[in-house]
């Protein structure tokens, strides 16, 4: 059987450095932080209290106010990073077989802050049950994707995914291998996460993943750094168009790059932590390389889960040197969560997209905030410490990484 190729012919962003593509990968570029005190609650009682919120958005520009309030965040974000990916894409959407058009959508929480304010009402009354009627729509997982199928018509397969940090890359390899077998011609990939809020915050903090240098927040997300305390709460969305090649071709599609491969693999060792020898990471990343039949010498750039916490970052530094030997020397490497913050299930979205732009641009956006290597990492990585670096850039890989030990790891390559 031969798999029919995918490429990527339209992006979507609203992220804490830009609510859209451009700005997003201009400040991405230029190592602009996106994390400042948070504004969306009262926080002053929390351990940490700054996120990198996504800034300046009018919900109401972009969803009718009435539909708006049936929605949680995390579905907004979806539904405006999606319209700017079809508008990218430059698809007619009367034009095309929408039976053949799926959504995979990746949130790892959903509606956390519906679920939050529903309940907190509730504890405030008598115990009479007075819940909204939009309460289950708003907090549930695949709202998204449901939306975002009903705005546009597109009756493929549609659902979301769940593997916490990981869920978006999980999305776009369903989305890669349904194309591959002809099953869809077209589908809408990405992830969105809403969780700035006081359970979100307060349940990362509980359990020691989140920064607490609350006196210099746009310098606490500072993958490999010797002096990382902790990830950086992120929100926002990334929409990618997946699209079979000839099918982009016919239409005379823009194509940013190709998508040529998808690994996956599972720690099996603990909720929270990473194997202490990055072995699920090292077994997904290869997988990754022989899904996409291509070797190690092969990849020029690795945008790295890279999330600034103390116990992670390490291990999946020593899976890349166990995969790619000596050839990890001289790829670039790079952390971009040290400038969005860490978007737990939308992660991999906006990654996605700063590796599909690196492959555009030729350039490699830095990891901001590293002035000290930490002493447990081989200092002849080049991390892409604090500036962008220009290089020839063929195939990008991205890893995204989550609680419960999902590693999930894709591949792009300029289409040739």
């Amino acid at each position: 059987m031969t798999f029919k190729r995918v490429v990527v012919t339209g992006l979507g962003a609203l992220t804490p450095i830009g609510n859209d593509v451009s700005t997003y990968w201009d400040n991405l570029a230029t190592g602009k932080s996106g994390a400042g005190p948070i504004t969306k609650f009262d926080a002053e009682k929390f351990r940490t209290r700054f996120a990198c919120e996504v800034k300046g958005l009018d919900v109401t520009q972009f969803i009718p106010r009435q539909e708006a309030r049936k929605m949680d965040a995390f579905t907004h974000y979806a539904l405006i990073a999606t319209d700017e990916a079809i508008r990218d894409s430059g698809v007619d959407v009367e034009k095309i077989d929408r039976n053949k058009v799926g959504v995979i959508w990746g949130s790892g929480i959903g509606g956390l802050k519906s679920f939050e304010d529903e309940m907190i009402d509730y504890a405030k009354g008598d115990g009479t049950p007075r819940i909204n009627p939009f309460f289950i729509v708003r907090m549930i997982a695949d709202s998204a994707s449901g939306q975002i199928s009903m705005r546009y018509g597109f009756r493929g397969t549609n659902y979301v995914t769940v593997s916490a940090c990981a869920s978006t890359n999980n999305a776009i390899i369903d989305a890669l291998n349904y194309i591959r077998l002809g099953r869809l011609s077209m589908c809408v990939v990405g992830g969105s996460e809403a969780a700035v809020t006081k359970a979100g915050i307060g349940g990362f903090n509980a359990n020691r993943a989140l920064s607490e240098r609350n006196d210099s927040p746009e310098t606490a997300s500072r993958p490999y750094d010797k002096d990382r305390d902790g990830f950086v709460m992120g929100e926002g969305s990334g929409a990618l168009i997946l699209e079979e090649l000839e099918h982009a071709q016919a239409r005379g599609a823009k194509i940013y790059a190709e998508l040529i491969g998808g690994g996956m693999s599972s720690d099996a060792y603990h909720i929270t932590a990473p194997h202490p020898d990055g072995l699920g990471a090292f077994l997904g990343m290869q997988d990754a390389l022989n899904d996409a039949g291509i070797a190690p010498e092969d990849v020029d750039y690795i945008n790295t889960h890279g999330t600034s916490t103390p116990i992670g970052d390490p291990q999946e530094l020593k899976a890349i040197y166990q995969l790619f030997g000596d050839h990890a020397f001289k790829m670039n490497i790079s952390s971009t969560k040290s400038m969005t913050g860490h978007l737990l299930g939308a992660a991999g979205a906006v990654e996605a997209i700063a590796c599909v732009k690196a492959i555009e641009k030729q350039i490699v956006p830095p990891t901001i905030n590293l002035y000290t290597v930490d002493n447990e990492i081989d200092s002849r990585f080049n991390l892409t410490p604090l500036t962008a670096q220009a290089r020839p850039l063929t195939t990008v890989m991205s890893n995204a990484f989550g609680f419960g030990g999902h590693n999930a790891i894709i591949i792009f390559r300029k289409l040739s």
